[in-house]
């Protein structure tokens, strides 16, 4: 099922986008149609995201009501990432 969208602009909006539209082959219509599923999948990545993040942070909660969780100091968390760093650095300069 399609819908339409209907928005006012002023006249030199419109002509400039009209010329943007046309010399990238195609019309103002076109050009918002795609504009708008653009931002639709980039909102439908967001979403998936944010499932993703509110999981991983269930699965954490999870770890610490199960007493399986590891704290670390800050210091600590700091090193682990600087190793995690240089190894994928290496790794990245292995394969060049």
């Amino acid at each position: 099922m399609e819908t339409r969208i209907q928005f006012r602009i002023d006249e030199e909006t419109k002509r400039l986008a009209q010329e943007m539209a046309e010399s990238q082959g195609m019309t103002l219509s076109e050009a918002c149609r795609r504009h708008t599923e653009l931002l639709a999948e980039q909102q439908r990545l967001k979403s998936s995201h944010d499932e993703w993040l509110a999981e991983e942070v269930q699965r954490a909660y999870a770890k610490l009501e199960r007493g399986e969780a590891e704290f670390i100091g800050a210091d600590t968390a700091n090193e682990r990432m600087q190793k995690f760093k240089q190894g994928l650095a290496r790794q990245a300069g292995k394969d060049t």
